[in-house]
């Protein structure tokens, strides 16, 4: 649990700084380049629409674990729109709410 934790504060991190320089140098006009990569049917539109997806798995995860409630929904949103930041957050948060149990953690407490 010790390593994955170290992981998710190390890939915020980088995450945070890399998005930090991109966005002093090319501003937060992120949409334009990233529907055109996939439009131009390239490397990186291919890439894009996969991490599209694996934002749409990471809203849906969220929202199951909540039981789609409101706060689920609504956390399902920042989810997809947050990717690895909000991840890397809410993950650290739910191990220190259960103790490390990843049970509770992946499943939530009803289920768990």
């Amino acid at each position: 649990m010790t390593l994955f934790r170290i992981f998710l504060v190390a890939a915020l991190g980088v995450i945070t700084v890399y998005t930090a320089i991109v966005i002093a140098n090319h501003g937060l006009n992120l949409f334009p380049a990233f529907f055109g990569d996939m439009a131009g049917m390239g490397w990186a539109g291919q890439f894009n629409l996969d991490f599209m997806f694996m934002l749409a798995l990471s809203a849906i995860w969220t929202a199951w674990r909540n039981g789609f409630s409101a706060g689920g929904l609504g956390l399902a949103v920042v989810a997809f729109f947050g990717g690895m930041p909000f991840l890397c957050i809410y993950l650290l948060f739910l191990i220190a709410r259960t103790g490390g149990d990843m049970r509770r953690v992946l499943l939530g407490d009803a289920r768990a």
